[in-house]
């Protein structure tokens, strides 16, 4: 039982308290109560009631942007998911990890991918190369190191060369200040001797100013011949503690449909920026299955440090781990990955 866990909840299931909120969060004007009401002296006009919440709109509005702006360069900085997933950039990403201590091999492992977009096709149609693409999913579903864009170690068995390739063509569709849908279609070569197999991936996203906050939720379909079929669901809550300072907490869940098992993780970070060369991340986590029963799997602690070493694309990470994992009975087990990654985009 896991505050982690997303799973959906039929309408007919909600509690009547929970139907009362959202109908008195959804703005009326959308369930069309907004009517001209006779003004009598002891009647204020509709109209005049809404205009009295106006003043706070430019608040609201510039709050909501400074934590999207500020988020969005916390991720393209950090190399975050989001930022290849969802940048209106062309982006290229080519990661050189070496990982020692508990989930390490003592191997350089090489990953890359590459999000181009295609000219003449005003961003919706691009151009995905990645190695090993099951593995850049929210949520880790198979034994293996983490992706590129995770910062946890994962106990891992592979060599310095990439598992398999795989090319694909990506449609999206984006409002760049609230949602974002995209469809993939690819092939994933797992070796020259191997047959290519095909892969299918769709995601989508929907972000929501709640005050001081802003919720982002995402959801994932996807159907890969390693793993089968499969979804991903994330629920990121952030919040502008400072201007140096940003907090995210961000609940996930995957769903494979072959083992019949959710594969869950909770992270609470805090994103510091101390220069604009230097940035650090604390985060603490729980992983945790569902089948064949509920078990938190590791708690982690980390301290993930990036550098700047030249210019906007060459990186230095160092990041120190300390793991509880349920192999050996949560006892003390520390990491350390160190990574260094070129990251191409439109910044210069």
């Amino acid at each position: 039982m896991y505050p982690f866990g997303c799973r959906s909840i039929p309408p007919s299931g909600l509690p009547l308290s929970l139907l009362s909120g959202i109908a008195l969060f959804f703005p009326l004007k959308a369930l069309g109560a907004e009517q001209t009401v006779p003004a009598t002296p002891q009647t204020i006009p509709v109209t005049q009631q809404a205009d009295s919440f106006e003043a706070m709109d430019s608040s609201r509005n510039y709050l909501s942007g400074k934590i999207t702006s500020f988020a969005s360069y916390i991720d393209r900085f950090f190399g975050g998911d989001r930022h290849y997933q969802e940048s209106n950039q062309s982006v290229v990403q080519m990661d050189l990890t070496r990982t020692t201590g508990y989930g390490g091999d003592d191997k350089f492992n090489l990953s890359t991918r590459l999000n181009l977009r295609l000219p003449i096709t005003e961003g919706q149609l691009r151009l995905l190369l990645e190695t090993d693409p099951e593995q850049n999913l929210t949520t880790e579903p198979a034994k293996g190191q983490a992706g590129i864009n995770k910062k946890i170690i994962t106990p891992s068995s592979n060599v310095a060369t990439p598992k398999s390739v795989a090319a694909a063509l990506r449609y999206e569709k984006k409002d760049e200040s609230r949602w974002y849908g995209s469809t993939d279609v690819g092939i994933q070569f797992h070796g020259i001797t191997t047959d290519p197999n095909p892969f299918a991936r769709a995601r989508g996203s929907y972000s929501l100013p709640l005050g001081q906050w802003r919720l982002k939720a995402a959801e994932t379909l996807f159907l890969f011949h390693t793993i089968g079929a499969g979804e991903t669901t994330q629920l990121d809550l952030e919040r502008l503690l400072s201007e140096p300072l940003l907090f995210r907490s961000t609940s996930s869940a995957t769903w494979l449909f072959d083992t019949e098992n959710y594969y869950l993780r909770q992270d609470l970070s805090v994103y510091h920026t101390l220069s604009d060369r230097t940035a650090l991340l604390y985060q603490v986590s729980a992983i945790g299955v569902t089948n064949p029963h509920y078990q938190v799997t590791d708690y982690v602690a980390l301290l993930h440090y990036r550098y700047r070493l030249h210019r906007e694309w060459l990186f230095f990470e160092l990041s120190p781990q300390l793991h509880f994992p349920v192999q050996k009975n949560y006892h003390f087990s520390p990491a350390l990955s160190m990574r260094l990654e070129v990251l191409f985009d439109d910044s210069r």
